[in-house]
């Protein structure tokens, strides 16, 4: 794919429920690479005062609100895990606004390239925005296993939210580069040196086969 010209390289990374995106952003953002997380975008959209906080509450009702007025996130994702019609009705209210605040953010930002954090990159309309695919990858028992230590959950729960999210094979058949992260640190690491140098080279051809 090709890069337009006069703006930056995009990278969309993108990766299953705990493979390690966050670690491996921070990676490239230690290196000075600008960092669009749409994860914190989708804090941002809903924060108390915000339209997207509104649309939830009308929607969803004020169950969803913490004591001090912010949005429960865990009560958020049990809902809509536990309601697939509902998941539904709440990415049709918040797509559209971190799509447009992602876009201010990758237009206020510079670099040499960008690497737009997305979970959904695969499921949803993301992938017209970066010109290339990273996908952070781990076996699925890791997954289960960080997600158990991690967030508490159960496998039930687990199950569901994997149900939720593209299949791994349909993630690795979209990668334009796969950063395997079912080593250590180091080796994670390594593989973000190398990836940097190789998105450094895109970025100054001005494309991105």
């Amino acid at each position: 794919m090709s890069k337009p010209g006069n703006r930056e390289l995009r990278i969309g990374l993108t990766g299953g429920i705990a493979s390690g995106k966050s670690t491996v952003a921070d990676l490239f953002a230690e290196l000075g690479i600008p960092v669009i997380d749409t994860d914190i975008v989708a804090r941002q959209v809903v924060a108390p005062g915000q339209p997207g906080l509104k649309a939830l509450i009308d929607t969803f009702g004020t169950d969803l609100l913490s004591e001090d007025g912010h949005l429960d996130r865990r009560r958020l994702r049990n809902l809509i895990f536990d309601n697939p019609d509902q998941r539904l009705i709440l990415e049709g209210i918040m797509h559209p606004l971190i799509r447009a605040r992602t876009i201010e953010l990758i237009n206020q930002a510079d670099g040499p390239y960008q690497v737009l954090v997305v979970p959904l990159l695969i499921e949803t309309g993301f992938r017209t925005l970066v010109d290339r695919v990273l996908v952070v990858d781990c076996p699925e028992e890791q997954q289960r296993a960080r997600l158990l230590t991690r967030d508490n959950e159960t496998p039930e729960r687990i199950d569901r939210i994997l149900a939720a999210q593209a299949h791994r094979d349909e993630r690795l058949a979209a990668a334009d580069d796969i950063l395997d992260n079912s080593g250590s640190f180091e080796q994670t690491h390594s593989q973000v040196q190398q990836l940097h140098t190789l998105y450094l080279r895109l970025a100054k051809q001005g494309s991105a086969p």
